[in-house]
């Protein structure tokens, strides 16, 4: 055994400072019960680590934890002087300080041939008699440097005696083996993370040290800090002095005066010089890795010195398990960029340049554009984000690329075309479509200044754009324009620009459907959506996907395919968005609108409204006009369907207000015209809805949506012949309409209710049964709660309907119960064959296989044998079941 340095031994008291003492209440101290939890399940016989970066609070927590624990008679506290290389003088110290608790534990007297294995043997030994709990805190425990030392408290860890409860404080992990403890479970573990405040806390802190902020002060502290202990506490005793908190909390941050001073004290100052050097250069980074700091500091080894950094907990942390990518806590960043501008002020513009080459050469794009904006390098971060706004678009970072945008200064966007084009298409994106217009013209008039070879993709995106804010006007003439622009413009393009063809083709398929739909061609915008959905897929970009089945969500119902497909559209685009994080784009919100929508027909309520309610949140100031409309119409229906005539009206009027902002009549501008005039005669006002059905054009007058408002006008004022009259080419289907299914329906209905006023019972009877037939195909429920037919149906024979499980499923609605849920459907075993469907046709009914048979005039065996192959091709159980099963694949409204 090494012999100890005889001139360090003299004959003055072992230096250590103790800690024995109960800590006493001070202002602001806030009591971390959560975190005192975690201490007092590290039980006698255990090891707890409390390890963590300077400042965070570890020796107030630790002591706070022991005086709320009642250790205060049986704690003996060591704190290890700075640098301590002694390995005697420590353990002398521990010694000490145990035998002044601990009768059994006798006091060693400093000696040259001092053997620390004899001495942690012996005290073991005097350990052994512990009867009750005790506890030693090693504290500063970084600052051992001896070896030996380190080697001798390992082995005095594995063989704690069951009564001895050790913890361990220090600002980097200790150099010992505890590892084992880990495995064993015997090791309690505090870390940074672990100690940093919460929101909450700092709240709490701020409160209890008397000083009053705004809530959204506190949480501006709170993420400046980072839940850093010091920290916070700088800036509460800086905040007890100061005439203007809020200004304070404003301003607040690394290069604050009382902050600086700590870091650069506790933590800048004592690294060496190269790892000094390499901290301020990289400082200007929000994130960093080996490579690129070696490429700005010109050195070798950046990442291992790193990866020191964070095991010496010096306010540096990885960002990937592979700790290969690092950030700097926030206040350290501000204090090292002061520091830096301090030293080298010619420096940090230089440094962003470099790191904007780094990063372009690396295909990381937005960094390479905000180095190059840092480094005023305009040209360059033009050039860049011209090349990339599409991609980054088309990859959902719309609100990236319109901040990067907000960083050019004006007169550089006035002059560059690529840049005025960007412009556009953010400003597009971000809703404001007069901007996004003025910056368009600005591309237009500029194009002349764009280069050759870069003319040709420009002139390509400049048509895209141009489409879309025409589509979102709905000037279906101008998007047929552009669209054969971009068609010409793809064409000419070179092999080495068609990177994104497919993504180009499909946005622009995309909103050439879109403005198909507003324009009522449901069959072409199905066609040129689906188109857009296969390149979207084809080009792997699920935002563009997104918008696409939004859009045939509405698309499918309206061109003769089933609610249920369209519905299956929503929610497919709801899974990406909400996969992929971008849950509140407005790209979602066609989806979440024709979702809405659909699960009202259905009368699946309770999901309409949370569906309708993330709809409305979504929505934007000024968002695309057509889309918005549909929230309101489904918001009015809604409100409508529940006798809230007032808010309907409000919703409705508002969904008009969208249609003003239109070229073309939207497909539900006179759905939405109808449905205001019908809650006006609900709500008395006969008068206005007169006039307004009076300003209908003949064609607009001649739609099943104005001749159902119409007759509902003429049943309120108690004329039932006029209404029957008028509903007539509903009901034959001559009429025009949306959505053919709901509106025959809704006819029907109030042909029962006008046939009931008429006294003609069995004529109401049977437009209820029709009714309740049209519905069956879909289950569509929404015109029986918007028709006041409750008291009819309730009277209708339920063994004289054919369709009695729907009928109750619909009075079951009115009665206040929503239509429930139903799993994922399941895919068919088998499809049916022509015969079966024509059978599966009749299963709602209450129809018997003989009169079945009798319908399709076949035998009841035959019935019965196709009906026993649907089963098993479902995999249903019963007749309930498969229709069920037959419903939610679509079979019935075939």
């Amino acid at each position: 055994m090494p012999t100890a340095d005889m001139s360090k031994l003299d004959a003055r008291p072992v230096s250590v400072r103790t800690r024995t003492d109960a800590l006493a209440h001070e202002r602001g101290l806030v009591q971390r019960e959560a975190l005192f939890e975690r201490l007092s399940a590290a039980s006698p016989g255990r090891v707890a680590l409390v390890c963590a970066p300077a400042g965070s609070g570890k020796s107030v927590l630790v002591r706070s934890w022991a005086d709320a624990g009642g250790w205060r008679d049986r704690m003996a506290w060591v704190s290890v002087e700075r640098g301590e290389r002694d390995g005697q003088r420590f353990w002398l110290s521990v010694i000490d300080q145990l035998a002044q608790i601990v009768g059994s534990v006798e006091r060693m007297a400093p000696a040259p041939g001092f053997r620390g294995e004899l001495a942690v043997e012996r005290l073991l030994s005097g350990l052994e008699a512990l009867e009750e709990p005790t506890v030693l805190i090693i504290d500063d425990l970084r600052d051992l440097r001896s070896a030996e030392a380190l080697a001798w408290l390992e082995l005095f860890l594995t063989r704690l005696p069951p009564q001895l409860l050790v913890v361990l404080v220090s600002r980097e992990d200790p150099r010992l083996g505890l590892h084992r403890l880990r495995l064993a479970g015997e090791l309690i573990e505090l870390r940074g993370p672990d100690l940093a405040f919460s929101a909450e806390e700092t709240r709490e802190l701020l409160a209890t040290s008397g000083i009053t902020v705004s809530d959204a002060g506190a949480r501006l502290l709170h993420e400046r800090t980072e839940g850093w202990a010091a920290g916070l506490r700088l800036a509460v005793i800086s905040l007890r002095e100061h005439p203007d908190p809020e200004r304070f909390l404003r301003e607040f941050s690394g290069s604050e005066r009382s902050v600086a001073g700590y870091l650069l004290s506790e933590v800048l100052e004592h690294q060496p010089a190269e790892v000094r050097e390499l901290l301020l250069r990289t400082s200007i980074l929000t994130r960093v890795s080996g490579p690129l700091a070696d490429f700005l500091t010109g050195a070798f080894g950046s990442e291992r010195i790193l990866q020191q950094l964070e095991d010496a907990n010096a306010f540096v942390r990885s960002l990937d398990v592979g700790r290969t990518w690092f950030r700097y806590h926030q206040l350290f960043a501000e204090l090292l960029q002061l520091e830096l501008r301090r030293t080298s002020p010619t420096l940090t513009q230089s440094l962003h340049r470099a790191a904007a080459e780094w990063h372009e050469q690396e295909g990381d794009t937005v960094e390479a554009i905000r180095h190059a904006q840092a480094a005023h390098e305009w040209r360059v971060a033009s050039r860049l984000l011209a090349d990339h706004h599409v991609d980054l678009a088309l990859e959902g970072r719309t609100r990236t690329v319109s901040e990067l945008l907000n960083a050019f200064p004006d007169d550089v966007a006035a002059a560059d075309a690529d840049l005025a084009l960007v412009f556009a298409t953010a400003r597009l994106l971000d809703q404001e479509l007069e901007r996004s217009a003025a910056y368009l013209e600005l591309a237009r008039r500029l194009a002349a200044s764009v280069p050759e070879a870069r003319g040709r993709q420009f002139a390509v995106t400049l048509a895209v754009v141009r489409l879309a804010a025409a589509r979102w006007r709905g000037d279906l003439k101008t998007v047929l324009e552009a669209m054969r622009s971009v068609e010409a413009g793809l064409e000419a393009l070179e092999a080495g620009e068609r990177s994104l063809t497919d993504e180009l083709r499909s946005a622009a398929f995309e909103n050439l459907g879109v403005a198909e739909l507003w324009c009522s061609r449901f069959d072409d915008a199905r066609r040129h959506l689906e188109q857009a959905l296969a390149l979207a897929r084809r080009a792997r970009r699920p935002w563009l996907e997104i918008a696409d089945l939004g859009h045939l969500g509405i698309a499918a119902p309206f061109s003769g395919r089933s609610l249920l497909h369209g519905l299956q559209y929503s929610e497919e685009a709801v899974r990406i968005a909400d996969a992929h994080g971008w849950g509140d784009d407005p790209a979602l919100l066609t989806a979440l609108a024709a979702g809405a929508m659909i699960l009202l027909w259905l009368g699946r309520l309770d999901e309409a409204d949370r569906w309708l309610a993330r709809a409305e949140r979504t929505l934007r100031p000024g968002g695309e006009p057509g889309t918005e409309l549909i929230v309101h119409h489904v918001r009015g229906l809604r409100c409508l369907a529940q006798g809230r005539f007032e808010e309907a009206l409000t919703a409705l009027r508002a969904a008009q207000q969208m249609q003003a902002l239109l070229v073309s009549r939207h497909s539900l501008a006179v759905a939405v015209g109808a449905r205001v005039i019908e809650t006006q005669a609900r709500m008395g006002h006969l008068a206005a809805a007169r006039a307004a059905l009076s300003e209908l054009t003949e064609s607009e007058r001649d739609t099943a949506e104005a001749r159902t408002a119409a007759a509902v006008v003429h049943l309120i004022e108690g004329e039932p012949e006029p209404a029957v009259g008028i509903l007539a080419p509903v009901l034959d289907r001559s009429a025009p309409t949306t959505y053919q299914p709901s509106a025959t329906t809704e006819a029907q209905l109030l042909d029962a209710v006008a046939r009931h006023q008429l006294g003609e019972w069995q004529a109401a009877e049977a437009s209820l049964q029709r009714a309740v037939e049209l519905a069956e195909p879909e289950a569509i429920v929404l015109p029986f709660l918007l028709t006041p037919v409750r008291d009819l149906l309730e009277r209708l024979p339920r063994h004289r309907t054919a369709h009695g499980a729907l009928l109750r499923t619909i009075l079951d609605v009115l009665g206040g119960t929503s239509v429930p849920r139903r799993g994922e459907p399941v895919p068919l075993r088998e499809e049916l064959s022509e015969a079966e469907l024509r059978v599966v046709r009749y299963l709602p009914s209450n129809l018997k296989a003989p009169e079945i048979a009798a319908e399709l005039c076949v035998s009841p065996n035959t019935v019965r044998t196709h009906i026993r192959h649907i089963y098993a091709k479902l995999g249903a159980h019963d007749r309930n079941d498969a229709v069920a099963r037959a419903r939610e694949l679509g079979l019935l409204a075939r």
